[in-house]
């Protein structure tokens, strides 16, 4: 199986990236199934139901995301209408939507998908070890093909759990920080790991974000509107090939294109 994982999309130039570059390549790289982070993907917090439809459209087939998901007043409304649409599995059980689920692909091949966030510098929440032992469990009597998306801010914290889950899942690929890393690998037995995968939107900017406000915080200190970037667009994330029968990672190659090698913006 050829799984594509599309990093953090950011606002609309993130979104105008995935629908200009997604179809082509998928066809070039002949990819199975398209994963998506969409935390970031309106205005660059949260998401919304026509945001969700659009990058649905614009072919994504699961989507993931983290912290920011809840951004948006009306998501609690709308996370239960997607199936395909995870939120990190280790919030609370009462807290709305889902964290794992297992998809058929193109390629006739179930594919389980673990959303998970780290407690590092980020909210309290339960253990992303244990919960991942328990969904891994449970999506095992499906499939031995399993993709974790784990949105953390300590890299650490990522390469820990990666380093825990070796062997038992295909691959654990970081999210959140937007800053593609350039340490992908397939460990000892088999799971294929990278800390970040980096971030889908415009590049001159600071993470996805228009520079002067950010700077603006940054020196005064007092809340400032933060505005998505719009200029250099790029798509970034991570291509993989698992092996169908044992689950095992067999390739991965980091994914950064431009929008202007693709069409004219």
């Amino acid at each position: 199986m050829r799984i594509l994982f599309v990093a953090d999309v950011v606002g609309k130039a993130g979104r105008r990236a995935l629908r200009k570059m997604l179809p082509v390549l998928c066809e070039g790289k002949d990819v199975d199934v398209v994963i998506v982070n969409c935390e970031n993907a309106a205005a660059g917090f949260g998401v919304t139901r026509s945001v969700v439809e659009e990058l649905y459209e614009s072919g994504a087939e699961v989507l993931t995301s983290g912290n920011h998901i809840w951004d948006k007043r009306d998501f609690l409304e709308i996370i239960d209408d997607y199936e395909t649409l995870l939120r990190p599995a280790n919030y609370p059980t009462a807290a709305p939507g889902r964290g794992a689920l297992v998809v058929p692909t193109r390629a006739g091949v179930r594919l389980g998908v673990l959303n998970l966030a780290g407690r590092v510098f980020m909210q309290p929440l339960d253990c992303p070890f244990g919960v991942a032992e328990r969904e891994i469990a449970r999506m095992k009597m499906l499939t031995n093909i399993i993709f974790v998306d784990m949105h953390a801010e300590a890299t650490s914290e990522k390469s820990a759990l990666a380093w825990y889950l070796d062997g038992k899942v295909s691959a654990v690929i970081g999210t959140h920080t937007h800053v593609q890393t350039a340490d992908e690998r397939i460990l000892p037995q088999g799971t294929a790991f990278l800390s970040d995968a980096g971030m889908t939107g415009a590049f001159d900017s600071i993470i996805g974000m228009e520079k002067d406000e950010i700077i603006a915080k940054f020196i005064k200190q007092i809340p400032v509107k933060f505005e998505v970037a719009t200029a250099d667009v790029r798509l970034q994330g991570v291509l993989l090939d698992v092996d169908d029968d044992t689950g095992k990672a067999v390739s991965i190659e980091r994914i950064s294109e431009c929008l202007t090698n693709y069409t004219n913006p």
